[in-house]
């Protein structure tokens, strides 16, 4: 059921595969709504499915059934274009691996999320100095990502997925590669942003960290949601 404020919503949400004679259901059947401002975390064991879900909440890949839609726009019906500018301006994505270029500085890195959003290169140049400002890098700026430890690349990567001011920023496994005292200064971070009025959607296999850092709880096993706790529902 939708809930007043609802604006990424997933309704029996499918995605299967099939691998040689036999059917994966990566996501079987997901109902999921999120509201304008949560912090939801989504969590489970490895294949359970999570993964899955937050590439087809970011339009990188579409349903075999059910329907997403965001701000009452079906994802499933946009083209190729609308789906990479929806990815453009309107989400935000930080990732394990950090998927920085390692040629680039880090204002290079942060300035290439706006390259292909149309912002003026001196527009690009200022808004990415003052988000690795905001995010305490102001004198990493000239670094490259082999001469930041792992939090400070992982900094970068969510000053580059925020620098465009999107809606909703997807975090998937965003400290997997960090250890304990990195994992806790992301988390903290990316509650700081959602305390700013960012809706962040992240997907971990730490229970604990989910439970301590988002509203809101979404337990995966298997392709389907199993359990929901949080003081959001």
């Amino acid at each position: 059921m939708n809930r007043p404020g609802d604006f990424l919503r997933a309704e029996s949400v499918c995605r299967y595969y099939r691998r040689k004679t036999s059917e994966v259901r990566a996501v079987d059947r997901v109902s999921l709504s999120i509201s304008r401002g949560e912090f939801v975390s989504i969590v489970g064991s490895s294949g359970s499915g999570k993964s899955t879900l937050l590439n087809l909440l970011a339009g990188l890949d579409r349903p075999t059934g059910g329907k997403i839609t965001f701000n009452d726009r079906h994802l499933d019906a946009m083209t190729r274009r609308e789906l990479a500018e929806y990815r453009a301006n309107r989400v935000g994505m930080v990732f394990q691996a950090f998927n920085l270029v390692s040629h680039l500085t880090a204002q290079g890195n942060v300035e290439l999320a706006m390259f292909f959003n149309k912002t003026a290169p001196k527009q690009r140049r200022l808004l990415a100095s003052e988000a690795l400002e905001r995010l305490g890098l102001a004198d990493r700026a000239d670094h490259r990502p082999a001469d930041l430890s792992g939090g400070e690349q992982q900094r970068v990567a969510i000053a580059r997925a925020v620098v465009k001011r999107p809606e909703i920023l997807l975090a998937d496994e965003p400290t997997g590669n960090l250890d304990e005292a990195n994992s806790s200064e992301i988390a903290s971070l990316l509650g700081q942003l959602n305390a700013e009025g960012l809706t962040v959607i992240m997907v971990t296999h730490n229970t604990s960290l989910a439970d301590q850092t988002s509203q809101r709880t979404v337990r995966m096993h298997y392709g389907r949601i199993v359990d929901e706790t949080g003081k959001a529902l």
